[in-house]
């Protein structure tokens, strides 16, 4: 049997736009039912950093990297984020300046391998500064906020460790001599306590060696209010009638300590009395005598200087006679 090719190309000719149209709306459902058939998922990957060993960063970078991946739903479900590695590879870099690289994506796990999977990252190369890593320590100091319940003080602390090791970028380690543990509250407080304290970091691109975390014991002492009073004259006490006393020093100065700041302002001078007892001295001469105090009763004596007097005793007819 002969083929009429002219009857069969006729044929086709025949109504050819309608049957072009018709060939072109199965293609596009097609493609439209196997795009409603595609799912995304996405991950935010950490960024692993493949630098030479003598390097670090010394510019804040994206620490996360945006991961998208494109496939048919029982593919795309299967995918978890242990599947994957993204990594910047300026491992060939070995002195310090600014490299741009792009982001690679390692896939871990068979259930990545499928050929079917789109993989997209976000973004896509990183720019990044290296600079030349040192290690330092640094003294470690607490954070004070609050104050004591009144009447009471912080007298001493200590913190355990005292300094860290640091390893950074030799530009920004330069500029920092000190760090500070989170804030010890002292609010209210009226007895020792101890605390473990977590180091703050200033600057993510630093590194804190050990736990990073401090213990920290603090003192607390109930305040002693002190105030001092200058020239308080010297009262002689027994001495014999017939005696007469001159003092050296005739004044002294005293420290009350006591009660609150308001009862030690508002004490008078007048109400602490200083004296020296003569009544153990019989005759004249010059004696060396000790002093003694009198304050009010919820006070007490602090310091006085001098504690002692001489004393020059004379009979009173003898200096009459003169």
């Amino acid at each position: 049997m002969a083929w009429d090719y002219k009857k069969i190309l006729t044929r086709i000719a025949n109504k050819w736009p309608m049957k072009v149209l018709s060939v072109v709306a199965a293609i596009f459902l097609f493609v439209f039912h196997r795009m409603g058939d595609m799912q995304e998922r996405f991950f935010s990957l950490p960024l692993q950093l493949h630098i030479n060993s003598n390097l670090t960063p010394g510019s804040l970078y994206p620490r996360n990297i945006r991961v998208i991946v494109r496939g048919d739903a029982n593919s795309v479900y299967l995918i978890t984020e242990e599947d994957f590695d993204v990594f910047l590879d300026l491992s060939r870099y070995s002195e310090p300046g600014t490299y741009k690289a792009p982001v690679q994506i390692q896939k871990k796990n068979s259930s990545a391998e499928t050929e079917a999977l789109e993989i997209r990252l976000e973004p896509m190369e990183v720019s990044l500064e290296l600079d030349t890593r040192v290690s330092k320590y640094i003294p470690l100091s607490p954070d004070f906020e609050g104050y004591p319940q009144p009447g009471y003080e912080l007298v001493s602390y200590t913190v355990t460790p005292n300094q860290v090791v640091v390893d950074g970028p030799a530009r920004v380690l330069t500029g920092i001599s000190e760090l500070f543990t989170e804030a010890v509250d002292l609010q209210n407080r009226n007895a020792d306590f101890s605390l473990s304290l977590r180091i703050m970091n200033p600057n993510p691109l630093l590194i804190i060696r050990g736990e990073g975390a401090a213990e920290f014991r603090g003192f607390i002492r109930e305040l002693i209010i002190i105030r001092s009073f200058d020239d308080l004259p010297v009262s002689p006490q027994g001495l014999g009638e017939d005696l007469e006393v001159v003092l050296h020093p005739p004044a002294v100065s005293v420290r009350i300590q006591g009660g609150d700041q308001e009862e030690l302002n508002s004490l008078d001078s007048q109400s602490i009395i200083v004296t020296v007892d003569c009544s153990a001295l019989k005759g004249p001469g010059t004696y060396t005598l000790p002093l003694s105090v009198s304050v009010p009763s919820n006070l007490s004596l602090d310091r006085m200087e001098p504690e002692t007097v001489e004393a020059v005793l004379t009979f009173r007819d003898e200096e009459e006679e003169e």
